[in-house]
């Protein structure tokens, strides 16, 4: 089993910044796929950016590039998320994500993560 304990949610203003944290616990060995996603009110969950913990490669959503870093430190099993430039539509709840092996063309499928955190919300004003 894994866990998943994301922070660093906010209410900004538009332009703002903010970095998220996932700390992941228990078997951490068999993560080897990992992402942000956020799920607005009636909305479905949406990736935004993923990183394989090994290699680091990442990518990131079109909605986000440019925006966005994703980082890990795998001494402290802790994933990031810096957020620049935040916009009003940028207003979610955030959550960690994470699984043993993804492919590249499917990491922004939500259905192929096996843990997820509780999320933490971040809400931008204009």
């Amino acid at each position: 089993q894994v866990q998943l304990v994301e922070s660093g949610g906010d209410s900004v203003q538009a332009g703002g910044s903010l970095s998220l944290s996932c700390v992941v616990s228990g078997d951490t060995y068999s993560v080897y796929s990992m992402g942000w996603f956020r799920q607005a009110p009636g909305r479905e969950r949406e990736g935004v950016a993923t990183l394989y913990v090994v290699t680091g490669d990442s990518q990131y959503a079109d909605s986000m590039k440019g925006r966005v870093t994703i980082a890990r430190d795998n001494a402290k099993n802790t994933l990031y998320l810096q957020m620049n430039s935040l916009k009003p539509e940028d207003t979610a709840m955030y959550y960690c994500a994470a699984g043993r092996y993804i492919d590249f063309v499917d990491l922004f499928h939500a259905d192929k993560y096996t843990y997820w955190g509780q999320g933490t919300q971040v809400t931008v004003s204009s």
